[in-house]
């Protein structure tokens, strides 16, 4: 591999989401933290209604966390 690897997979998202939302991808993964006993669809759904984030980017912040404890 060399250092100019891609990231693949939900982390791909994590700089549009920093910009867009303008908070580290530590904030929106805390608040999960927080809402971890719910299914995938109810965080993502809790993320959108809560925060304004999109449904991408709050799927791929979901599908990151879940992927981490699993």
């Amino acid at each position: 591999m060399t250092a100019t690897t891609a990231v693949k997979g939900p982390a791909s998202y994590f700089p549009s989401i920093e910009k867009t939302y303008g908070k580290p991808v530590a904030h929106w993964l805390a608040l999960l933290d927080a809402v971890g006993d719910r299914q995938h669809m109810q965080q993502v759904t809790f993320l959108k209604q809560e925060h304004g984030i999109g449904h991408g980017h709050a799927n791929a912040l979901v599908a990151y966390r879940k992927a981490q404890a699993g």
